[in-house]
């Protein structure tokens, strides 16, 4: 790309766009079609700088689970930052303010300690979390993710094999980026051996309730026990291929990876960093898929919108990191705590995941519905997360696809609405993933405006009308 993105009417955002295109490297963002320029936010909304809504079809990544702004979210987290109404105002007497600090390096806060046993309390409420026993908190899903490997590497220098999933997506940087893709990336970690995933067996909604064959996965799996032993390590898995095309597998599948690791004493870790906080229609993936991970790594929905993340473990694993070896500036800072405490707050004391298994009908019924238009050949997906991927249409490539229709639900009507996406995973395949309280109301009539905007889109590209 050597010009900004530029849309016509849209001088605001446009010229904030060249301004960052000037300013920051390509290499920041990961490519969107539209790179929406977003104003303000609320519930499930965002407004572009000229004013248009979009409807937010991406959470900020699957990040506000509870909405965008939420009232009864922001007055908990500042409640246990201590913040009062003056505060934010800038009113009262003298230059500062007295409330919970907002850094605490090296040092430690009650709000800390807090967000540390909820967050244990909660996970161990639900069925696969009673090895989750300590938390290492981290600032991203990353460093979250090398944490938890770390431990595992130091549990036994000598078990220097680390089993990941192929086509997974666990990080860019370190460790999370060495188990990250498949064999072929440059850059290869030689400690790290990648598996297979189901794709085949499960790219389509159609498919969900097919039985797994899991004899290849079986044997793929005994087959580096033979060749490596207990060289190996530790299995880190997502528990759907998120990055890597929205990819939801039989329930079989991840019983084999547990299976087989606690037949020979390997580490088993669940990188739910996409997936936490009721995504997959259960609070927790591991629930989801009926496993019992040594360690669960968690991010993004966790703060809903403040960064943190956490790898929540086996006690006796992570007493192997020395003392600091965990440790980093923004960990556990008091902020983060707060944002978690008010988060689990909202799902132990609210409606939401029960509203999150009425919005999935809606949203699995009116996906599938697109296939009609042409523009859609597979949906996949469960709870509030969904991949629609897109087919050749014209002359037109699935990708070529993607991101018209990603550019037509940002333009969106003609003096109406528009649907926020972000750039397609694995080439052809546009996550939906909404936050879970948007109203049934609000499901159904942004679901009909994408089947409008592809079914106009599907009459551009082939010249000729779509099916309704």
């Amino acid at each position: 790309m050597t010009t900004a993105i530029q849309f016509d009417n849209e001088n605001q955002s446009n010229a904030i766009r060249e301004e960052l295109f000037q300013t920051e490297p390509l290499a920041l963002r990961t490519f969107t079609p539209s790179q929406a320029v977003l104003a303000k936010s609320a519930g499930c909304f965002h407004w572009t700088p000229e004013g248009r809504r979009l409807y937010d079809y991406t959470s900020g990544v699957l990040v506000a689970n509870l909405g965008h702004n939420p009232r009864r979210w922001m007055k908990r987290f500042s409640e246990y930052l201590g913040w009062k109404p003056e505060h934010i105002t800038g009113e009262g007497a003298g230059d500062y303010f007295e409330a919970a600090t907002l850094t605490a390096y090296n040092a430690v806060t009650e709000i800390e300690t807090k967000a540390s046993k909820r967050l244990i309390a909660n996970i161990q409420s639900f069925k696969g979390g009673n090895r989750c026993e300590k938390v290492m908190w981290a600032a991203s899903g990353s460093e979250a993710v090398q944490k938890a490997l770390w431990a595992c590497l130091h549990r036994d220098p000598q078990r220097d094999i680390i089993l990941a999933t192929r086509y997974g997506f666990h990080g860019k940087k370190g460790l999370a980026g060495a188990v990250t893709g498949s064999e072929t990336d440059a850059d290869r970690d030689p400690r790290v051996k990648f598996i297979s995933f189901p794709r085949t067996e499960c790219d389509d909604l159609t498919k969900c309730d097919q039985t797994l064959d899991t004899a290849v996965y079986q044997k793929e799996l005994e087959d580096l026990w033979t060749e490596y032993g207990t060289r190996i390590n530790c299995l880190i898995t997502e528990p759907y291929l998120g990055g890597g095309g929205s990819y939801h597998p039989q329930v079989e599948y991840h019983k084999v990876l547990q299976d087989f690791c606690r037949a020979h004493d390997i580490m088993l870790i669940l990188d739910e960093v996409q997936a936490n906080f009721g995504r997959t229609g259960c609070m927790y993936a591991f629930e989801k898929y009926q496993v019992e991970p040594d360690f669960v790594v968690l991010g993004k929905g966790l703060g809903n919108g403040v960064p943190v993340a956490a790898a929540v473990g086996r006690n006796d694993v992570i007493a192997s990191l020395k003392y600091g070896e965990a440790s980093d500036t923004w960990s556990a800072n008091p902020v983060s705590s707060a944002a978690v405490l008010a988060t689990l707050d909202e799902f132990e004391g609210s409606d939401v995941m029960e509203n999150t298994q009425k919005l999935s009908a809606i949203f699995i019924e009116g996906l599938q519905s697109l296939k009609a238009t042409g523009i859609i050949a597979k949906v996949r997906g469960e709870g509030m997360v969904f991949g629609i991927e897109c087919a050749a249409l014209g002359d037109k490539t699935s990708q070529e696809v993607a991101i018209a229709l990603v550019k037509a639900c940002y333009l969106g009507e003609a003096g109406g609405d528009g649907i926020h996406l972000l750039g397609a995973l694995a080439g052809n395949v546009l996550r939906v993933s909404p936050p879970m309280t948007m109203t049934e109301e609000q499901a159904r009539e942004s679901l009909a405006l994408l089947q409008r905007l592809s079914g106009k889109l599907a009459e551009q590209l082939q010249g000729a009308p779509a099916s309704a």
